[in-house]
């Protein structure tokens, strides 16, 4: 799915770097720079694909989800905002189906950045009753930076949602997570951990002392994939498994397999935006050789 988002023709060239595109009904920025490429899609400000040049592509995308406007992308960087879960119409918020705007862009010898922005409207009031904006910010070069901004006066529940390419689920361990977890698998039962996180079936934790860092440790692809969260309050790992994953219109039956989420989260408390202090949430992405 990667190599067919860089694949894709140029509408319009934006910079020496920064093209965009069009994969099914979307809107694509596809951009190949000498450190790496990526791709965002405008619905959602949604990171599909980075990968640093000469690596094997780092971000997960299914390759049967549906790239038609209103529907959730499976895979990449969903912003899950201004709620996270079922606390709201539709799950996860509304902001990974709307369409932003590219409002600023720049690049220099180590990468682009970019910042997708997001004003209320009146459907979105609709949905929620306060104005606000929202941008994201991307840093892309050999790391890739993505920082969630709002502004305005009320209360959220987000996430980063970021989906990793990954091996072999079987093989891969998580550490950083810490001990404590709310398990969504078994009703929100609180949950004890002790060590690296593992995959056996089905997982979907929000774990609520999580270090600054964590790593995702991948043996069949021999490298860790390093996730540095800031100004989060949680961290979420899931895995669908198999018997949920054949039951997933978007997801090939055994995709399951070569992903998992571990995502940068403010779940467990509400961020709080003001008129004088945005509310952030961010990721750094690193990637290093050998587990």
């Amino acid at each position: 799915m990667t190599e067919q988002l860089f694949a894709l023709p140029a509408n319009e060239k934006i910079s020496s770097s920064i093209s965009k595109s069009q994969q099914g009904q979307l809107d694509v920025l596809v951009i190949k720079h000498d450190k790496f490429r990526a791709a965002l899609s405008l619905q959602g400000a949604h990171l599909l694909a980075w990968q640093p040049t000469g690596e094997q592509p780092v971000i997960w995308l299914s390759t049967a989800t549906a790239f038609t406007p209103g529907t959730a992308i499976r895979g990449g960087v969903p912003i899950c905002w201004p709620w996270f879960g079922p606390a709201g119409k539709p799950s996860h918020g509304f902001a990974r189906t709307s369409l932003w705007q590219l409002s600023a862009h720049s690049e220099d010898a180590n990468g682009v950045a970019l910042t997708l922005t997001l004003k209320d409207s009146e459907a979105t009031r609709q949905l929620w009753p306060h104005a606000f904006t929202l941008h994201a910010h991307f840093k892309l070069g050999a790391e890739c930076s993505i920082e969630l901004e709002s502004q305005g006066d009320f209360e959220t529940t987000s996430a980063l949602h970021s989906y990793f390419e990954i091996g072999d689920i079987t093989q891969v361990a998580v550490s950083g997570l810490g001990e404590s977890y709310i398990d969504k698998v078994l009703n929100g039962e609180a949950g004890k951990q002790s060590g690296d996180l593992t995959f056996d079936g089905q997982v979907d934790r929000v774990y609520t002392q999580p270090q600054a860092i964590n790593h995702i440790k991948d043996p069949v692809l021999n490298r860790t994939i390093i996730v540095e969260n800031h100004h989060n309050s949680d961290v979420v790992s899931w895995n669908p498994g198999a018997e949920l994953s054949v039951k997933m219109q978007d997801m090939a039956d055994d995709s399951y397999k070569t992903m998992v989420c571990v995502e940068t989260a403010e779940v467990s408390r509400s961020a709080i935006s003001t008129s004088t202090a945005p509310a952030r949430l961010a990721v750094t992405i690193k990637l290093r050789q050998g587990v």
